[in-house]
């Protein structure tokens, strides 16, 4: 698989405070953005059954994710993301067993691989930088995404983005460490956005998701 950016990342559920308290914290709103998700896969949920996650958003285009390092434990996810289309294309066909095909074009190829829209849905978010106190310039700097849906379902999001695998476990003390500080309680679990998303709307695709033992934790957006 084409080497991408490891996303090491926690969820959480954001109180009616949450924004105050980054701004305390020495957080920065970069900016508030609006936008369409959209997902793909086939109709027995390959993808998303081995923890691959299609996704088409409004304005950056295609990425998918796929598991990252394995071997640490806890409540956060990691994820290696792809964005350049051919190194996509490439994971796909090995994922669902194709041949090769002439075009490198995600979209070109969401037919002859039977890939179709399982979810859509609007997310307005806030994104915040945070510069905490001691940082290095070598240290991942740490992002928080207050995420709103237009299904009524309201998430948050601590996240590192490093290259390494030795990164990931600096990166993941770190964002359990402001986790805490933010309020956020050592066990909370929040599920991703399009998890709801499919328990509220596609009742049968989700349960098949857990009849597969695929993670009620994984997520699809980050965002993605």
């Amino acid at each position: 698989m084409a080497q991408g950016l490891i996303e090491v990342e926690r969820k959480f559920a954001p109180g009616p405070d949450t924004e105050e308290r980054l701004q305390e914290l020495g957080g920065t709103l970069e900016h508030r953005v609006t936008f369409r998700d959209t997902y793909y896969d086939t109709s027995e949920l390959s993808l998303m059954r081995s923890d691959h996650w299609l996704r088409q958003r409004e304005g950056s285009g295609w990425e998918l994710k796929c598991p990252g390092v394995a071997g640490i434990s806890g409540n956060h996810n990691e994820y290696v993301e792809l964005t350049l289309e051919p190194a996509i294309v490439a994971q796909l066909l090995k994922l669902l067993g194709a041949e090769e095909l002439e075009s490198a074009d995600v979209a070109a190829v969401l037919g002859p691989l039977k890939l179709q829209e399982v979810a859509s849905f609007i997310t307005t978010r806030s994104s915040w930088k945070l510069a905490l106190s001691g940082d290095h310039d070598q240290d991942p700097p740490l992002r928080v995404d207050l995420d709103s849906t237009d299904f009524g379902y309201a998430v948050g999001e601590v996240e590192a983005m490093v290259r390494e695998k030795t990164e990931v476990a600096p990166a993941l003390e770190k964002i359990f460490s402001f986790s805490k500080m933010l309020g956020v309680p050592a066990q909370e679990k929040a599920p991703a956005k399009l998890l709801v998303y499919l328990q509220r709307f596609r009742p049968l695709d989700y349960q098949r998701l857990l009849e597969a033992n695929s993670s009620s934790e994984a997520t699809g957006d980050s965002t993605s």
